[in-house]
């Protein structure tokens, strides 16, 4: 059985080569976290996570919420230079990039993470710490292609929450499946 309504996080690079390498994979897994009637989060910053929140939206996502690291909207837009398009929401933590990092990993059902630099493998190890299940969308380069590796060298990760796909309709299809098994118990709590 598929079904909707977990918190997915998209985590990927701000700018870079691997933003170039992922724009077309990450705008098509914000579509694939839409049609699986996911809510989508980010860490309301430029680049892949970005471009996941618009492709969410443009798919009739019905809610991005983006985790700020600035403690209000004109910080957020002019110290931070962030972004606010492609959001229902946007909550201004004020916790800075390491503490935002932090609360948006918690705050997931699971995260997917696109190519990626170094705040994707704080987000990456994050939730690898916090065994948030994580789906690493293959083909973006960057942090995604040492994940693999990565995995070898963290003693508290569980390599078995831990997905690669380069198709992002399947990876969003096997997250939710992984999910669902998770919380079989709890079917109910995810059922609205």
């Amino acid at each position: 059985m598929v079904s909707g309504k977990y918190q997915i996080c998209v985590s990927g690079a701000a700018k870079g080569p691997s933003f170039e390498q992922g724009e077309k994979l990450a705008l098509a897994v914000g579509v694939a976290i839409a049609k699986a009637g996911h809510s989508l989060m980010t860490g309301a910053t430029t680049g892949l996570p970005n471009t996941a929140a618009i492709g969410y939206k443009k798919a009739g996502g019905k809610m991005s919420l983006g985790l700020s690291p600035a403690a209000t909207k004109v910080e957020h837009v002019l110290k931070y230079r962030l972004p606010i398009e492609g959001y229902d929401a946007i909550l201004y933590t004020g916790l800075h990039y390491g503490g935002r990092d932090a609360l948006l990993i918690n705050s997931a059902d699971a995260v997917i993470s696109v190519g990626g630099r170094l705040g994707t493998l704080h987000e990456f190890t994050i939730a690898a710490e916090t065994h948030t299940p994580i789906g690493v969308l293959e083909g973006a380069g960057g942090i995604g292609d040492q994940i693999e590796d990565l995995l070898k060298l963290l003693p508290n990760a569980k390599p078995e929450l831990v997905l690669f796909e380069p198709d992002p309709d399947e990876l969003v299809a096997k997250l939710t499946r992984m999910l669902d098994k998770l919380h079989a118990d709890y079917r109910h709590l995810y059922s609205s």
